[in-house]
């Protein structure tokens, strides 16, 4: 066994880190949540929501309707959203989290060619967020929005539920 002695220096209390500026990502993760509870109707709705879920995966934001699940990715350059491409629960979607899945960008960093097949696309311009590609009306579990449907990670969403619970019990 190791022991490890400390300068008396390193025990004395840090003190508290200023707040740091929010970012753009920041206010996307923000924006999307709102989106999520106001215009999806999801009675729950988290941001940047950290929980071990097998596949690694870290939502920028995720909501949850009584009969599905929407996922939000927030990208705020072009390398980042190429960058997403290349993990494992993108390159096999069973492995992800949300029924339904959307991009949230600045208007010009993806656009709906770009888009992964089933995924949504949303720009938010000024103060407003414009679904660009994506399910319609207000009830998407049939006809061509059905489309957009993906198989999910179930287990992880749980995972993050819980995850979600334990931190306001």
């Amino acid at each position: 066994m190791a022991v490890i002695k400390r300068k008396p220096e390193s025990c004395v209390a840090s003190k508290p880190k200023e707040p740091r500026a929010p970012t753009l990502h920041d206010e996307l993760v923000d924006r999307a949540c709102r989106w999520l509870k106001g215009s999806c109707g999801c009675s729950v709705a988290v941001g940047e929501l950290r929980a071990f879920t097998g596949s690694g995966e870290t939502p920028d934001a995720l909501g949850w309707r009584s009969e599905y699940s929407i996922l939000v990715e927030c990208k705020t350059s072009r390398a980042d959203f190429l960058a997403d491409r290349k993990k494992p629960f993108r390159m096999k979607p069973s492995m992800g989290v949300g029924t339904y899945r959307f991009y949230m960008c600045p208007p010009g960093v993806i656009e709906p060619e770009d888009l992964p097949e089933g995924w949504g696309l949303l720009h938010l311009e000024k103060n407003r967020v414009r679904r660009v590609v994506g399910p319609q009306g207000n009830i998407w579990t049939h006809g061509d929005n059905l489309r957009f449907a993906n198989p999910r990670n179930q287990d992880a969403e749980i995972a993050m539920l819980v995850s979600a619970m334990r931190r306001i019990s």
